[in-house]
C-alpha cells in the first residue's frame, strides 16, 4: 500500500526541477492521477478472475518499468506516458492490497488491519517528501523516480518470495453473472464506500488549495508550509492508532460517528476563523489538525466495510469504492479551484467550504445511514 505515497509524496519535491529540464510537470501529475483512478476499475475483475498475486506481481513490475523509463525520460511526452504506465500499476498494486485483506481476514477484523496497514501508510508518507526533496537536492530528479524503480523491485521479490494466493479456491476461474450489479446492490458496499469517497474528496480540497491559502494568501514561506502537510501525516498516524482503540470498545458505527464530529468540527473551526479573523492561520491549522483525526478513523473502516459483505467480490468492490474516492476528490476539487483566482479575493473559503460540506455529510451517512445497515452490528464471523 505504501507504493502510493512512494510515487506521489517523493515526486512532488522533483517538480520544480524537471519544469526548469524539460518543460510544465504538471500534466505527468495530471495524467498519474487519472490512470490510477480509471485503472482500478478493470484491475478487480482481473484480480478476482486470475489472483491477487499474478495481477499484484505484474502491477510491481510495470510499476518499476515505468519509474525506470520515467528517470530516463528526454522529454515530456516520455515522462508522461511513463508516469501513465505507474499510475495504472499502482491502481493493480492497491487493489490487491486491499482485497487480500478481505480474503485472509473475516469482515469484524478488516477495519483493525486496514487501520495498522494505513498506519504504516502514514509513516511512508512522512518520509518520502523528505527523502524526495534530499535526493533532488543532491542528485537531480532523475533519482527520486530510480529510487521508485529500485524500491519496487525490491518489492517484487519480497512479494514473489512471501505473497501466497489469497484468493478463495471457491471464487472459481470466472466471475458469477450479474457481479457488477451484486456490488452494488449491497447495502454495505454503498455505505461504506461513501464514506470513504466523502472524506477523501475533502481532504483532496486541502491538498489541492492549501498551497495557494497559506504560501499567496497568508504569506507563508514555501519551507514553512512543508511543515503543514507533515504535520497532517503526523496526525494520521496517530488517529489510525486511535481507530483501532475505538473498533475495539465500541465497533466500526460508533467509531465512524464519532469520527464524524471531529471532520465537522473541525472545518466549523476553519469557517470560525476565516469570519473573525481571515488573516490568521491558526484556525485553519486546528481545524486541519480535527479534520485529519477524523479521517483516520473514516479510512480504515471505509476500506474495509466496502468489502465486508463481498468476499467472493473483493477485486471488483475494492475497484469501484477506489474509484469512487478518486472521482469525487477530482470533482469537488476542480470546482473547488474554480473559485480560487491569482488574488485570492475569496481568501480561504474555497478551500474550508468543501470540508464543511464533506463534515456535514459524514454527520449524515454516520448517523443516518450506517445504523440502519443489516450488519451494522455484526457477530464475530467463523473464518
Amino acid at each position: 500500500m505504501a507504493a502510493q505515497p512512494v510515487a506521489t509524496d517523493s515526486y512532488l519535491p522533483a517538480l520544480p526541477a524537471i519544469a526548469r529540464e524539460l518543460g510544465s510537470a504538471s500534466a505527468s501529475l495530471t495524467v498519474f492521477v487519472l490512470a490510477f483512478g480509471l485503472g482500478q476499475l478493470p484491475c478487480g475483475p482481473l484480480a478476482d478472475r486470475w489472483g491477487r498475486r499474478p495481477v499484484l506481481l505484474t502491477g510491481l513490475a510495470c510499476y518499476a518499468l515505468a519509474a525506470a523509463c520515467s528517470a530516463l525520460a528526454p522529454g515530456i511526452p516520455m515522462l508522461v506516458a511513463g508516469r501513465a504506465l505507474q499510475g495504472f500499476s499502482m491502481a493493480a498494486i492497491l487493489v490487491c492490497a486491499r482485497a487480500a485483506v478481505r480474503d485472509v481476514y473475516p469482515a469484524y477484523e478488516g477495519p483493525h488491519v486496514m487501520a495498522r496497514a494505513l498506519t504504516g501508510l502514514g509513516v511512508v508518507a512522512l518520509i518520502a517528501p523528505v527523502l524526495g526533496a534530499y535526493a533532488v537536492q543532491g542528485a537531480g530528479w532523475r533519482w527520486v523516480l530510480g529510487g521508485m524503480a529500485v524500491y519496487a523491485l525490491v518489492l517484487w521479490g519480497m512479494c514473489l518470495r512471501g505473497f501466497d494466493e489469497t484468493r478463495p479456491p471457491h471464487a472459481g476461474a470466472t466471475a458469477p453473472r450479474g457481479s457488477l450489479r451484486a456490488v452494488f446492490a449491497s447495502q454495505g458496499f454503498r455505505a461504506w464506500s461513501s464514506v470513504s469517497a466523502v472524506t477523501y474528496g475533502g481532504l483532496f480540497c486541502f491538498l489541492l488549495l492549501s498551497p495557494m491559502v497559506y504560501i499567496s494568501y497568508l504569506g507563508l514561506s514555501p519551507g514553512l508550509y512543508g511543515w503543514i502537510p507533515a504535520g497532517g501525516s503526523l496526525v494520521y498516524i496517530f488517529s489510525t492508532t486511535l481507530c483501532r482503540r475505538l473498533l475495539r470498545r465500541h465497533g466500526a458505527v460508533r467509531a465512524v460517528q464519532l469520527g464524524s464530529m471531529l471532520s465537522l468540527g473541525g472545518p466549523l473551526v476553519q469557517a470560525l476563523g476565516c469570519w473573525l479573523e481571515p488573516l490568521s492561520a491558526w484556525p485553519l491549522l486546528l481545524g486541519h489538525g480535527l479534520y485529519c483525526i477524523g479521517h483516520g478513523i473514516h479510512q480504515p473502516c471505509g476500506q474495509a466495510g466496502a468489502v465486508g459483505d463481498l468476499p467472493h467480490l473483493a477485486g471488483r468492490a475494492v475497484s469501484w469504492s477506489g474509484f469512487g474516492m478518486m472521482a469525487v476528490a477530482f470533482i469537488v476539487g476542480q470546482i473547488a479551484a474554480s473559485f480560487v483566482d491569482p488574488a485570492m479575493s475569496h481568501g480561504a473559503w474555497p478551500m474550508v467550504l468543501p470540508m464543511v460540506l464533506a463534515g456535514a455529510t459524514l454527520v449524515l451517512i454516520a448517523f443516518g445511514w450506517l445504523p440502519r445497515l443489516p450488519h451494522s452490528h455484526p457477530r464475530k464471523e467463523t473464518p
